[in-house]
């Protein structure tokens, strides 16, 4: 088994975390990094996630806050279960 991540994880308040491989399938037992400190955890992946795409560490729901890299980087404008795709569908930026 390869010790390469599926999955990058920033900072230990993230509630999402980075695709960083090609091709991820719906179902992958990933492999997540957390960089703040190396350690790692398993996630199974829910949807196919394309890389630089973020997926839920946790249930998100509509109107909360996406953080990564300890940041708050928008609102979830949909839901997301833990392990779904995270992208443009249902979060948004809230500059405008």
């Amino acid at each position: 088994m390869s010790n390469e991540p599926h999955l990058l994880v920033h900072d230990r308040r993230d509630n999402v975390g980075v695709v960083v491989v090609e091709n991820l399938a719906a179902g992958t037992d990933m492999l997540c990094r957390v960089t703040e400190d190396n350690s790692t955890f398993h996630l199974k992946v829910l949807d196919d996630v394309p890389i630089g795409h973020k997926v839920a560490l946790v249930d998100l729901s509509e109107g909360d806050t996406a953080i990564k890299y300890g940041e708050d980087i928008g609102r979830m404008v949909g839901s997301a279960a833990k392990g779904k795709h995270v992208h443009v569908h249902n979060l948004k930026t809230k500059r405008w």
